[in-house]
């Protein structure tokens, strides 16, 4: 099933999500999402289970970890370990995942997606969440014309 805008808007209305694959190395990609949730004012929490602590806030292993729960969560793992955390998405109670995708593979795998969807989880796959921000950049723009232009922009 394709992702619908409708997914992309009520995700981005979360307040309180958590975000998978955060790294230790603060200029990587993945921290520097995470880092724009937190300037747009979303309570972030950074789960990666090599961590404790990421420029200062307390990380968890796993989004079963933590406390109070969040509502929904963004996978920026390899493809390789997105089944497991989907799987703890599903023990958590989370109602919304966004499995991250941009110009490399990302984090969906069909078997993750799946999963989610049987237990009622409203899943956005393959896309990045920089496309739509507000005043996100012209970095951004080429490639949010691409997934138009493919008929991959969610509608």
């Amino acid at each position: 099933m394709a992702t619908t805008m409708k997914q992309v808007e009520d995700f981005l209305a979360l307040k309180r999500i958590a975000v998978v694959g955060v790294s230790r190395n603060l200029k990587d990609f993945n921290t520097a999402l995470w880092q724009e949730f937190r300037q747009r004012r979303y309570e972030a929490v950074p789960v990666n289970p090599n961590a404790t602590e990421i420029d200062g806030q307390k990380c968890y292993a796993s989004v079963k970890d933590i406390k109070p729960a969040v509502q929904g969560a963004l996978i920026m793992t390899p493809a390789r370990l997105t089944d497991q955390v989907a799987r703890d998405c599903v023990d958590a109670g989370v109602k919304q995942v966004w499995m991250y995708g941009g110009m490399a593979p990302g984090a969906a795998t069909k078997s993750a997606v799946a999963l989610c969807q049987e237990n009622g989880i409203s899943v956005i796959e393959g896309l990045c969440p920089y496309m739509f921000f507000p005043g996100s950049g012209a970095m951004h723009a080429p490639h949010r014309f691409f997934k138009k232009l493919l008929g991959r922009y969610p509608k």
